[in-house]
């Protein structure tokens, strides 16, 4: 086993460097290295990796590395302004892509438990790409920044009670109990990493902050174990590593702690990545392929027309109104995990799954051209964009 890990990381990131080394040369993003990566080794491509459920289980750690790297760059006062802000915002778009999603499915055939939930994985956007493509000081200091992390955290929010709605037994019944154990003790999860980390862990911190492996070591397990306490509490890994996060972000070690945890994620990043291009069965893609593609530009057109016109009406400039729906104009990673869940619940067939994951690439792809090559991101081919 220890042996198919490492020639399976040994093929990932040798892999990725070469097409990495490849993709900065022709002038591409290197997200679609790593999906392509992905397609071309992964058991529907060559099939020099074959057992990807355990990459994928992985490479999950690098979006929890991620939110709590967002918690980390978010002062608490902000973020609750922003949070009241955003909120109709949040509520009205994920409607909207709810209807474009369900639309789709009933144009193509789909059953009207498929069609909902094609609608339901198309509420969100990425939190991968709308963060990894956001400018360091844009998401510190910038009003743009915390409006994007606002709506990609309400969004969450959404997303967690899709899933409740999932897991909650036959023809997707909401199960009341642990909804009410969700939001109960969502409040109460808040409270308790504050506590714990102004009489305890700050304390730790400051008594042995000559050991730089201690501090490492103790904010990775504070990230980690805050993430799964959360997901006990029926609500997500990512929110308890946004609440992780920010429960530290008043304190002069978090700036520390982000640069130190920066190169773990994105490790992690690749292989999200390329688990995500090796999970696509493109055997089966012209069976779907025009459902995809017909589904995928909708997304792509509706989702920055969409956040535009409810961002200008809450008086937001242009510009910031039209960067911000294009940052945020793609299928989410978090539509992955509903097509998951319906999967496992047999609410949905493989075809439909098959179609959400590759408009979900589709967009992935689509969405990170446009970024970065009309906005300022930290891996813009042209030096006149690029914003570390």
């Amino acid at each position: 086993m220890d042996s198919d890990i490492f020639s399976a990381f040994f093929a990932i990131f040798c892999g990725a460097a070469v097409l990495a080394s490849f993709a900065l040369y022709t002038r591409q993003p290197l997200i679609v290295a790593y999906i392509v990566l992905g397609v071309a080794l992964g058991p529907f491509g060559f099939s020099v990796i074959t057992e990807v459920s355990h990459i994928a289980e992985m490479a999950e750690v690098g979006i929890i590395f991620l939110l709590f790297l967002l918690g980390l760059d978010m002062q608490p006062k902000a973020l609750i302004s922003v949070l009241r802000s955003a909120t109709h915002i949040a509520l009205i778009s994920s409607a909207a892509f709810a209807l474009i999603g369900a639309g789709v499915g009933f144009a193509f055939g789909f059953s009207v438990t498929e069609s909902l939930i094609i609608g339901m994985a198309s509420m969100f956007s990425s939190t991968i790409i709308g963060i990894k493509l956001l400018p360091t000081t844009v998401l510190h200091h910038k009003h743009t920044g915390e409006l994007m992390i606002g709506l990609l955290l309400l969004q969450d929010f959404i997303a967690i009670f899709c899933l409740l709605v999932l897991l909650s037994g036959d023809e997707g019944r909401v199960e009341v109990k642990q909804l009410v154990l969700a939001l109960a003790a969502l409040p109460l999860l808040v409270l308790g990493a504050f506590l714990f980390v102004k009489y305890v862990l700050l304390k730790l911190i400051t008594r042995f902050d000559r050991f730089h492996e201690y501090i490492f070591l103790v904010a990775i397990g504070w990230c980690l174990g805050l993430a799964e306490l959360a997901e006990l509490c029926n609500l997500s890994a990512e929110i308890g590593a946004f609440i992780a996060g920010i429960s530290l972000a008043t304190s002069p070690i978090a700036q520390y702690i982000a640069l130190n945890l920066k190169p773990l994620r994105d490790f992690f990043l690749v292989l999200f990545f390329f688990s995500l291009g090796a999970q696509l069965n493109i055997a089966l893609l012209p069976q779907v392929l025009i459902a995809a593609v017909v589904y995928a530009s909708l997304i792509l057109v509706a989702k920055p027309v969409i956040f535009y016109g409810l961002l200008r009406q809450q008086s937001e400039k242009k510009s910031l109104a039209w960067d911000i729906g294009f940052r945020l104009g793609q299928i989410s990673e978090f539509s992955l995990l509903i097509v998951f869940v319906a999967v496992s619940t047999n609410l949905i067939g493989e075809k439909a799954s098959l179609l959400i994951q590759t408009a979900a690439i589709f967009s992935f792809v689509i969405s990170s051209y446009i970024v970065i090559f009309n906005f300022p991101n930290p891996i813009a081919v042209s030096d006149k964009l690029r914003r570390d």
